[in-house]
């Protein structure tokens, strides 16, 4: 399995093993390489669900966007918190989360087919047309992005509520050994 398909379902690889340099017989001793895992969707996952997020289940594809256009994992899902309460509160059937094409006091505007479509083309569009044209804190982004000026502190608030979050279930807490 690919780095790229375990983040995105969020399974850990299987650590590698070699032998150690030197030693090629039967009597080598094998080195494990623990590949630490990647938490971010599970806990951004457990997050979500926590708010009741019909986004909860594209959590992996969250942090694949991120990664694959360099933004901040949390971003895109805290602007889906300022602007749907996490995709509870949309156009009906329009899979927009993010208030994306929606001008103000408008009830409609851009639909997306399912949720990973606007993910992907939120995390594109804060990137190609926001970033890269030199909006690169979250106050230049909310100067473009809303009309509110408390978009910006709203955004980063919900930031902080995703890093600080700690799930309550045991079994969703990360264990290294």
């Amino acid at each position: 399995m690919s780095i790229s398909c375990a983040l995105l379902f969020g399974f850990t690889r299987v650590p590698a093993t070699h032998a150690t340099e030197g030693i090629s017989d039967a009597t080598a001793t094998l080195a494990m390489h623990h590949i630490s895992p990647d938490t971010r969707a599970t806990k951004l996952h457990a997050y979500l669900e926590s708010h009741n997020s019909p986004l909860a289940s594209e959590s992996g594809h969250f942090i694949a966007e991120a990664d694959r256009l360099g933004l901040d994992w949390r971003l895109v899902a805290a602007i889906a918190g300022v602007e749907s309460t996490y995709g509870k509160q949309i156009p009906n059937g329009s899979y927009n989360a993010w208030g994306w094409g929606i001008p103000t006091g408008a009830t409609w505007g851009i639909a997306f087919g399912d949720w990973k479509g606007g993910i992907t083309t939120v995390s594109e569009g804060l990137k190609y047309n926001y970033i890269d044209k030199g909006a690169v804190t979250i106050n230049q982004m909310g100067r473009m992005y809303a009309a509110s000026p408390a978009w910006s502190w709203k955004v980063r608030y919900f930031i902080d509520q995703i890093t600080e979050f700690m799930p309550n279930s045991p079994s969703l807490l990360s264990v290294t050994i």
